[in-house]
């Protein structure tokens, strides 16, 4: 069995050195000679593989009874619209006929796309990680058994490598079956091994002191001269900060605000943010924040909004509150449907190079700016320099206080300001000439749920209604489109379709976001639909044996694991966060079973997350661990005046209460007996044990010390 295993192994090994090189030129696009299964699918990445002369197929059936019946090995193809690699291997390997007769005549062909089929993904990515023992990526390319069992994984491979690969499983599998079918059995075994958590039936008391050790383990890794983790590429990981910004409130702990500050400068200063429209792409390919994969992603903006405004609420820089208009003012023009739903994402790529729309020439920015001396400006204050600070051409970014330019040019910082602005203002409307990006207009629960709540966050910080209404209308088009009426989620939206089961992220972010929507409005039907949420995941995901929760609902088909999301990536991971979001429901609706379920999760991973020297990887269990140490206050506000009282208290960050009031008591057992008549008052409560009701905020704020 072994010598089967390193056999395998060998062969991974000799293909990824083969493959260290990454191709160059144009992408080109063919004309249509071809149409595949892919014709009548919605999702805009498998759409972009419609016209291959592969005989793609989505997943389900259909591809798989086929694979089956004609005893064929699958290839299974995972990727996204904005991946830039994924457009190379198209063009290269999937749009030529040599490429595609190898696969037609020997695979049955499956395309999948990964930010609407996650669970796929998961299976298959873990399939590659065990395969290949280093990092892996998209494109990810599968070969599996006529029945979904994988026997490789890889990323992405120059034509003539895939064909090799292609034809050396073919090979393979005619001469020795059996010892595939070995191979394959041993692989699946090992899918679910990173989720192998087991139900810790004699948990400890969760201690602060485990806290301090877990912030130091942060802060270890921390680059406190550009921000963000040492070394590159550089990622935002929204969630680190977010425990790093509670850990500071709830401590004072210097170093852990440090690292929040320097990062979200450099992050504002760098190339990661777009200066002209708006929003982050996805990462620095540097360790300077300076040279971005140009991707942006929702999910990165929405997090990315709700941690600069929270930052500003514990800083008021002004450069936060900046960050978040823009970058809102993007989504609203961009990423928004007419009904409400966020799109996806932005492609990297347009005309077929990345970055292309982004990028400008010293030439370009002197010509639409006209006047020498304004140029002059504005080139030094974003490091554009005549031959290009990247591949020959500009990424916007800075590196010098504004300060030190407006005493360079005789200004005013206002000055200074208001000529950048204006600049900006010309080359922004000449970028809206260009060929933009492609857009994957797709609308996904769980991602919307993030810009809702960025919204949200937003509101709090600043006050905006538009930020409100914003959230308020996401709120309803999700409801209406996503939520059934037994509380099951569906995962996509596109074309007036919504036809994927959702996943156990959906349901978490979702309900976390509808909570959010209730402390800014105290309007109780978002509460009752976060419990609705709650209670319909518990019946439908849950494994009683471990504790936690599946990634696919019950009534999904099998696929050949049925995994469970641990660990915390760029977005928290599902367990986490149903994790926390039924900590926050169990303390609105007194739910001792939802709350124990809450507890015993993080007592499953309580050593885990607790001795671990990488905690970015648990980074949302560390905020639910926090929260169980130091548990949240509950302010209820309630009385007439209720609207003014709420608003001020919310423009506080307050990451250890949970707000709930309004002009009477409503439904909820926290509010009872808690309205005085003629009074509007501020009543601090913890484990459902109140203070001395106040009317003033600062009393308020100041029991909460």
């Amino acid at each position: 069995m072994k010598k089967i295993f390193y056999f395998f192994l060998a062969f991974i090994f000799i293909v990824l050195m083969l493959n260290c090189k990454s191709p160059n030129g144009k992408v080109q696009h063919g004309n249509h000679a071809y149409t595949n299964h892919l014709i009548n699918e919605s999702s805009p990445y498998l759409l972009q593989h419609a016209h291959n002369p592969v005989d793609w197929f989505p997943w389900g059936n259909e591809a798989l009874d086929k694979a089956k019946k004609e005893d064929k090995l699958i290839v299974i193809s995972v990727g996204y619209a904005a991946c830039h690699w994924c457009h190379v291997m198209e063009h290269e390997s999937f749009e030529d006929t040599l490429v595609s007769q190898v696969m037609n005549e020997h695979f049955v062909s499956i395309k999948v796309d990964r930010e609407e089929r996650p669970d796929i993904d998961n299976v298959y990515m873990t399939a590659c990680h065990i395969i290949s023992e280093r990092s892996c990526g998209w494109p990810l390319n599968a070969i599996a058994l006529p029945d979904g069992r994988p026997v490789w994984a890889g990323t992405y491979f120059p034509k003539d490598k895939w064909i090799e690969i292609l034809e050396y499983f073919v090979k393979a599998r005619n001469e020795d079956q059996a010892k595939m079918e070995q191979y394959a059995e041993q692989l699946t075994s090992n899918l679910d091994a990173n989720d192998r958590i087991q139900l810790n039936p004699n948990p400890a008391e969760f201690q602060g002191e485990a806290l301090d050790k877990i912030n130091q383990n942060f802060l270890k890794n921390i680059d406190f001269k550009e921000g963000g983790r040492k070394g590159a590429p550089k990622f935002p990981m929204p969630n680190n900060y977010e425990f790093l910004l509670k850990y500071h409130h709830l401590t004072k702990d210097a170093k852990a605000l440090e690292a929040v500050t320097t990062t979200l400068d450099k992050m504002a200063w760098g190339g990661i943010y777009d200066h002209l429209g708006g929003g982050f792409a996805r990462y620095s390919v540097d360790g300077l924040w300076k040279v971005p994969h140009f991707e942006k992603m929702l999910y990165d903006n929405g997090q990315l909004v709700s941690l600069y405004a929270h930052a500003y609420q514990v800083t008021q820089k002004p450069l936060y509150q900046k960050v978040v208009s823009e970058t809102l003012d993007f989504i609203a023009r961009e990423m928004t449907s007419k009904e409400g739903g966020f799109y996806s994402s932005y492609d990297a790529d347009s005309e077929g190079e990345e970055g292309k729309f982004y990028v400008w020439t010293k030439e370009e920015i002197d010509a639409i700016l006209g006047d020498e001396n304004e140029s002059k400006i504005f080139n030094d204050y974003y490091e554009v320099t005549a031959s290009g600070n990247w591949e020959h051409h500009n990424i916007l970014y800075r590196k010098k206080e504004a300060a030190k330019i407006a005493k360079k040019y005789n200004l005013t910082e206002a000055e200074l300001e208001a000529k950048i602005t204006a600049a900006k203002q010309l080359l922004f409307d000449a970028r809206t000439k260009r060929i933009y990006p492609g857009l994957d207009d797709k609308i996904l629960t769980s991602w919307n749920a993030l810009m809702l709540k960025g919204y949200v966050d937003a509101y709090r910080a600043f006050g905006q209604q538009k930020h409100l209404k914003a959230a308020l209308k996401n709120g309803d088009f999700l409801s209406k489109n996503m939520l059934q009426s037994d509380g099951r989620l569906n995962r996509n939206y596109k074309d007036g379709k919504s036809v994927i089961n959702a996943f156990l992220d959906d349901y978490a972010l979702l309900a976390e976001a509808f909570i959010d929507l209730y402390e800014v409005t105290f309007d109780e039907q978002w509460l009752q639909k976060a419990r609705k949420l709650m209670n319909y995941a518990v019946e439908h995901f849950y494994d009683s044996e471990s504790g936690m929760f599946f990634y696919t609902s019950k009534l999904d088909p099998a696929l050949v694991a049925r995994k469970k999301e641990i660990s915390d990536n760029v977005i928290a991971g599902s367990n986490s966060s149903i994790a926390r979001t039924m900590y926050k429901v169990a303390l609105y609706f007194y739910d001792t079973a939802l709350l124990d379920k809450s507890k015993q999760m993080m007592h499953n991973m309580n050593e885990l997350v607790a001795e671990s020297p990488q905690p970015n990887f648990y980074s949302n269990w560390c905020q639910h661990y926090l929260d169980l140490v130091k548990p949240p206050y509950e302010v209820a506000i309630v009385g007439d005046d209720f609207e003014t009282k709420r608003n001020a208290m919310m423009q506080k960050y307050l990451p250890h209460a949970i707000l709930l009031g309004g002009k009477n008591e409503g439904n909820l057992e926290l509010l009872k007996d808690k309205l005085q008549e003629g009074e509007t008052m501020i009543y601090v409560c913890q484990n459902k044990v109140c203070k001395l009701p106040v009317t003033d905020i600062s009393e308020a704020l100041e029991l909460m010390k």
